[in-house]
């Protein structure tokens, strides 16, 4: 096999179990910040493995850039806790659905933070993204559960634009595998100690659920996206990563029988129809 077509099959097997990572999270009964939690503990002792065996450097330069990746961490932890609740609240394609609005945001605050102009594309893109959104809310009333659910994933989309610009900010200097496992690493120190002392009860369906969204759906997800993007330009890993919502929403129906319902599908169409236009044109 070709090495363009091996990190093409990579990138589209690190995005699989991306979508897998809602499933398990729906499926394990801990609450999400302790799935949130514990994927980021085992996720961050392996990342912290793979830097040492490759011989990478784990220390940052300057006490900015660990301030930097403490509140990326601190980001993270309400963005994963956010999305767990969302697919907890609702259903895996309402968490996907509404995660994958994150464009919306990063419109708006891009331009803010890095002071650069805002087209009137990324207007027009941000505008068709939030009526995909507004599509799938059966109803304004907070004591709807997918509604509740549209929110939390809104808060998780929102978390992760943000988090998006701090990375964007640390990327300059590090390698993706630093980041993450300085990220990571901060929200298991804060998580963790809530999900031990709030007396929870872990079965051990929810230890293996949560240990196999840390080790396969993130920690060996992200190694492998990072390494197929070595050999696969930005935009089509960009147009890859879409499918996440896909795969997601499939392996819901097939392992929880959580079919999406007809808005769902209709604004799922609206969504990643604008996101995969804008990856296209960027």
């Amino acid at each position: 096999m070709g090495g363009q077509k091996r990190s093409l099959l990579l990138l589209h097997v690190a995005v699989m179990l991306f979508g897998l990572s809602g499933v398990l999270g729906k499926w394990v009964t801990v609450p999400a910040y302790a799935v949130a939690g514990g994927r980021s503990l085992c996720s961050c002792i392996l990342l912290f493995g793979v830097l040492k065996l490759t011989g990478s450097p784990v220390a940052l330069k300057s006490r900015r850039d660990y301030l930097m990746a403490l509140l990326g961490g601190l980001v993270l932890a309400v963005h994963w806790t956010a999305f767990f609740l969302s697919i907890k609240r609702a259903s895996v394609a309402i968490g996907t659905l509404t995660f994958s609005a994150f464009p919306l945001f990063v419109t708006f605050l891009e331009p803010v933070i890095f002071k650069e102009k805002l087209t009137r594309r990324e207007l027009l893109t941000a505008l068709i993204l939030l009526i995909g959104v507004a599509v799938t809310v059966p109803e304004l009333s907070l004591g709807n559960r997918t509604t509740e659910g549209i929110l939390w994933g809104l808060l998780s989309a929102l978390t992760y634009a943000v988090l998006s610009l701090i990375n964007r900010d640390l990327s300059a200097k590090y390698s993706g595998v630093q980041i993450c496992f300085f990220e990571q690493s901060t929200v298991a120190l804060v998580l963790m100690p809530f999900a031990l002392l709030s007396g929870i009860t872990w079965g051990r369906a929810d230890l293996l659920g949560v240990a196999a969204i840390g080790i396969c759906c993130t920690a060996t997800a992200f190694s492998m996206f990072v390494t197929a993007q070595k050999k696969v330009n930005a935009r089509t890993a960009g147009v890859i990563s879409g499918m996440e919502t896909v795969y997601g929403i499939l392996f819901a129906a097939l392992l929880l029988g959580q079919w999406p319902t007809l808005r769902e599908v209709l604004g799922g169409i609206i969504i990643l129809g604008t996101a995969l236009y804008s990856s296209l044109k960027s």
